[in-house]
């Protein structure tokens, strides 16, 4: 199934000591890239949550924002540096020494002063956790992946409706080529006929050389036979969605379009151009819808 680089996923979780949300958000991006924005105290499990969002995501930039509510007992440990304390302390007794002013110094102060007491995560707890975490991002990476999957799925539908409307143009250039050759033979012989006040005899042959001529230089048959080749493989690989292919449609996008662009290059009619030009427009669409295909 093709899916769409852009998606949301939300997801809540609860295991009983804890409540845990989690939201996934993703954009269209040339590469796989996956930030994980969680309170700090659980970064221990950040890799163990991008694994779990890697499972259904594989190209664009994927955000993943993780909030935890603890409903029973913390998940952090309060841990003292005794030999801190004691060194602000001493430092504190001998600046007061010094200088000469008095004041209490409270164990609350000291306990306020940088890494005396310290919140640290509960190493004891951090496989629970961490379980915790990682099924809570598993539950929002499938929603997400559904939400990709139904954008996908009309980016398909919108990609095959211009393949159609591209074969149907490449259609009306095979069938007006022919007739772009035989006008050109018909003014060959309206000029002569003009030039010479005469009959044609003898210059019919050179006529027929010269329209051959011509004929070859526009002929355009190799390059709708390769234009149609793509518009075949084009829906082959959106009937089979089994792996991400926005990078395969987006380079055969860009064949499709250089041989639009040779076509336009050898026709020398009109009508052949205009078709050209919507061809271009076309293709031009499909790979804008392209760039949000994973």
């Amino acid at each position: 199934m093709v899916k769409s680089m852009t998606g949301f996923g939300r997801s809540e979780y609860t295991d009983g000591k804890r409540n845990i949300t989690v939201e996934i958000r993703s954009v269209n991006h040339r590469y796989g890239d996956i930030s994980v924005k969680m309170p700090r105290r659980y970064s221990f499990a950040e890799d163990s949550v991008k694994k779990a969002v890697k499972a259904t995501v594989h190209r664009g930039k994927t955000e993943v924002f993780i909030s935890v509510e603890n409903t029973g007992e913390e998940d952090v440990s309060i841990v003292l540096n005794t030999a801190l304390a004691e060194q602000y302390l001493s430092s504190l007794l001998k600046l007061q020494e010094l200088s000469g002013v008095q004041g209490g110094i409270t164990a609350e102060y000291i306990a306020s002063l940088p890494d005396v007491m310290k919140a640290v995560p509960d190493t004891e707890k951090e496989e629970e956790i961490t379980e915790a975490l990682t099924a809570a991002a598993a539950a929002a990476a499938e929603k997400h992946a559904e939400m990709r999957a139904c954008e996908g799925e009309k980016l398909a539908e919108d990609i095959l409706r211009r393949a159609d409307l591209i074969e149907a143009l490449v259609k009306q250039v095979e069938q007006r080529s022919p007739d772009v050759v035989r006008e050109y033979a018909e003014k060959l012989r309206s000029r002569i006929a003009e030039l010479t006040e005469s009959a044609l005899e003898g210059a019919e042959e050179k006529i027929l050389l010269e329209a051959a001529f011509f004929a070859d230089k526009i002929n355009v048959t190799e390059e709708v036979v390769r234009l149609r080749s793509h518009i075949g493989q084009l829906r082959s690989i959106l009937a089979d969605g089994s792996q991400p292919q926005g990078k395969k449609l987006d380079f055969l996008v860009q064949e499709m379009n250089r041989e639009a662009n040779t076509i336009g290059s050898k026709a020398n009619d009109l009508e052949i151009t205009s078709c050209v030009l919507e061809m271009k427009s076309e293709i031009e669409k499909i790979r804008e819808q392209v760039q949000n295909i994973e």
